[in-house]
């Protein structure tokens, strides 16, 4: 599955973006969906996963309460609703596709990744 993401910005702290991830070539609603982050000098980390049909979620608890991960499997799509962003989550995000049967938050065991979006929050 080819994944392309997309919302990415420059944003003040304390704002709002809306990440999108655009899904193809294979049936989008077999995959768990993740969306992950890296910054400048860190590891790749989970920011949160969504089921197949999207009734369950995960989330770090850097962004619990902030952050809102949902899909449309009719229109092929994931999204990552972010509210009061931080400086701290500057990072280019990432999503994921995960044929795993059960909801992963360790990036080994997805399959499929997306180019990433850069997203800065200024202070």
């Amino acid at each position: 599955v080819q994944l392309q993401a997309s919302g990415g910005g420059l944003v003040q702290a304390g704002g709002s973006l809306r990440l999108s991830c655009a899904a193809s070539g294979r049936t989008f609603s077999n995959y768990n969906m993740g969306w992950f982050r890296q910054a400048p000098g860190k590891e790749r980390e989970f920011v949160a996963a969504i089921s197949r049909g999207g009734s369950t979620t995960y989330y770090s608890d850097s962004v619990k309460g902030r952050v809102t991960i949902s899909r449309e499997n009719g229109k092929n799509t994931v999204y990552l609703q972010m509210n009061s962003l931080k400086p701290e989550d500057t990072a280019v995000y990432y999503c994921a596709a995960d044929s795993s049967v059960r909801i992963n938050t360790n990036l080994y065991e997805y399959d499929y990744w997306g180019q990433g979006t850069q997203v800065t929050v200024s202070s």
